[in-house]
């Protein structure tokens, strides 16, 4: 059969309602007299339309009671309501004769909602979620050092780092993303504790990262494994298998030959590093006890308002003085009063985001791969400081680094396949 102007139209949402093709209109009683001509029409139509010839359908069609309105002049479908259809295809013919074609992409014989790019691709999105760690991560540790070259207080640093990102989650609250969850007394008793190993830990980093190179840092940095061991079996009491203590030998060997030849080696970089790692040890222990059913984004935001408050005294009394008489002057003197405040910005901005991003990330993965995801990018963090700040480093220094890192993955992977052994163990013993 022979068609004036066949028009296809391609409906893919799940949900049908009434039919405007256009707003001229036809009346009810005149689609009803041309019933039998429209008969005709749609019967010569369907002979090579793709439908399946069937007397009975499975189930039947289900209009809203708003009336259709139809006209060959537009090839516009809009609709409200519900329809139910178990096709693929049909073909009807409006009353001036033209032949229109109408499919609809269905599954199981249904119409469906299509699946989010995450649904369909759940390894790519947690791969983009470990490239923006990483990426965050080593781009804060590239220019807080940048920034201590010209403007070496510590102190008032790590409390611009806390001060940008409460601001952060301050405005994040309010336009609601997240809710902000309820405090009171009890949860603020709980969270003092771990917000103050959380400031310690963090202050002390930045005195390491001021005093000596990133690199030497964060493998010092690497014997943080060995204090949670030390703190879990002699605090705590938690029994630590044999297995675990011998790989962290290796961490302990390596980080001492490391630290024997490294060029930028001081007392004051080493210790600040070794302080900051029992600070984060004590952190995770107070954090343990401090399970709320609060969610990790709100944790961490009230972390960061009492951490920041804690911080703000020592930074007054010890860099206070000097920060007023030259200290921003000489800053503002070699890079300018614009650069100056974007870094001290910028560093604040990528130090929270980075942090958000670890959590984000390390909720999406099994245990395994949080470990690994760990170890790998505090190889990638001492990299790229080697390559960027040109640091020149020892034949020992190197494989010290390298024998270091290669026991925290070990301890880690053993720590993992623990932990996921409990987990399965305690699912039986459920079931």
């Amino acid at each position: 059969a022979s068609t004036a102007n066949p028009v296809q139209y391609s409906i893919k949402t799940p949900r049908i309602s009434s039919l405007y093709l256009s707003s001229t209109k036809v009346c009810c009683a005149k689609v009803l007299n041309s019933t039998r001509s429209l008969t005709s029409n749609a019967k010569r139509l369907l002979d090579f339309s793709p439908l399946p010839e069937k007397k009975e359908s499975s189930r039947g069609v289900s209009f809203c009671g708003e009336p259709l309105k139809f006209s060959g002049g537009s090839q516009q479908i809009r609709r409200r309501g519900t329809v139910d259809f178990p096709v693929v295809s049909a073909a009807a013919a409006d009353a001036d004769g033209h032949a229109h074609e109408i499919e609809i992409e269905v599954s199981d014989g249904y119409a469906k909602p299509s699946k989010s790019f995450g649904e369909r691709f759940p390894a790519l999105v947690t791969g983009f979620f470990f490239f923006m760690w990483y990426f965050l991560n080593v781009i804060f540790n590239i220019l807080n050092k940048k920034v201590y070259n010209y403007f070496p207080y510590p102190y008032f640093v790590s409390v611009i780092h806390l001060l940008v990102g409460v601001v952060y989650c301050l405005v994040s609250w309010t336009v609601g993303l997240p809710k902000r969850a309820p405090i009171n007394k009890e949860l603020l008793v709980i969270l003092t504790p771990v917000a103050f190993c959380h400031a310690l830990g963090h202050v002390m980093s930045n005195v390491s990262f001021a005093a000596v190179a990133v690199s030497f840092t964060h493998t010092i940095k690497a014997l943080e494994p060995f204090f949670n061991a030390a703190a879990s079996q002699f605090v705590l009491g938690h029994q630590i298998p044999l297995s675990l203590w011998l790989s962290l030998a290796p961490v302990v060997i390596g980080v001492s030959m490391a630290s024997l030849t490294e060029l930028s080696f001081n007392w004051t970089g080493f210790i600040s590093a070794m302080i900051s790692n029992i600070a984060f040890t004590y952190r995770s222990i107070y954090s343990k006890k401090a399970m709320t059913g609060m969610d990790s984004t709100n944790v961490y935001a009230y972390t960061s308002i009492i951490a920041l408050l804690f911080c703000i005294p020592p930074a007054v009394l010890i860099e206070g003085p000097q920060l007023m008489q030259y200290g921003f002057k000489a800053a503002i003197a070699k890079v300018g009063l614009f650069k100056f405040l974007s870094d001290l910005f910028w560093i604040g901005m990528f130090y929270h985001l980075y942090n958000q991003l670890a959590t984000n990330t390390l909720e999406r993965v099994a245990p395994l791969t949080h470990a690994v995801g760990n170890v790998l990018k505090r190889v990638f963090v001492i990299g790229f400081s080697i390559v960027v700040f040109g640091n020149k480093i020892s034949t020992q220094t190197g494989i010290g680094t390298a024998v270091a890192i290669a026991g925290v993955a070990i301890y880690s992977l053993i720590k993992a396949n623990m932990e996921e052994g409990k987990r399965k163990a305690a699912l039986a013993a459920a079931s």
